[in-house]
């Protein structure tokens, strides 16, 4: 039996993140996926009943043509696996079902700089292999609004450990939720092309995509 396809999409309209190239190849040498690797957007007109996932990874702006959001929204709601990396919250911002597919939306982040992130969900595939207390170098991403009424999140930031954070005592790092039929895992990490060689990290994106990959979407008839 081949390897479930992943579609990774990088395509960016507004600040590109030179780690991309680090990320898509961290994907795949995750093993047990079948990686493509697009930055056209014809890739999101086509019917994606294919993949078991598709992933953006640091994409930004729009990045989407009208027919590749109906196709994104279609094969999720039918059972379909999302999954946004970093800069995926700053995707869309004109798409109002984007934003809820996501979560939140990024606002602001402070400079680069270590800090620590606390795991509050161990029972997750995303999670589960990390410490209760995970250090790391990343941007510590502040978001337009909280999503935790509407997600469940895994993981979140100790502002007290870094400078300039301005979402207080409950700022939501990593999350997961239900969009129709489909799964969406959601991690703000990923800035740097160093934290794609951190196997702590790989093991968070491989159990990422795994738990959004977990509902197939049904064959075409």
């Amino acid at each position: 039996m081949s390897d479930p396809a992943l579609l990774v999409y990088t395509r960016t309209t507004d600040y590109r993140h030179d780690s991309i190239p680090a990320g898509v190849a961290a994907l795949r040498a995750l093993g047990g996926f079948d990686v493509h690797a697009h930055e056209d957007p014809a890739a999101l007109e086509e019917p994606l009943d294919r993949y078991a996932a598709v992933v953006f990874l640091s994409t930004s702006g729009d990045v989407l043509t009208p027919a590749g959001r109906v196709r994104l929204e279609a094969y999720v709601e039918a059972g379909g696996g999302f999954v946004g990396v970093h800069a995926a919250a700053c995707t869309e911002y004109d798409w109002p079902y984007y934003g809820e597919l996501l979560g939140a939306r990024f606002d602001r982040h402070p400079p680069l700089q270590p800090g620590r992130a606390v795991v509050e969900d161990h029972d997750h595939p995303a999670t589960r292999h990390l410490p209760a207390v995970w250090e790391l170098t990343d941007e510590w991403y502040d978001f337009r609004t909280n999503p935790r009424p509407a997600v469940r999140v895994l993981l979140s930031a100790d502002e007290s450990s870094y400078d300039g954070g301005t979402m207080g005592a409950d700022h939501p790092l990593a999350w997961c939720r239900e969009q129709g039929a489909g799964r969406v895992f959601y991690t703000s990490l990923g800035h740097t092309s160093e934290i794609y060689d951190d196997p702590d990290f790989r093991a968070h994106l491989r159990g990422g995509i795994t738990w959004a990959a977990g509902r197939r979407p049904a064959a075409p008839s």
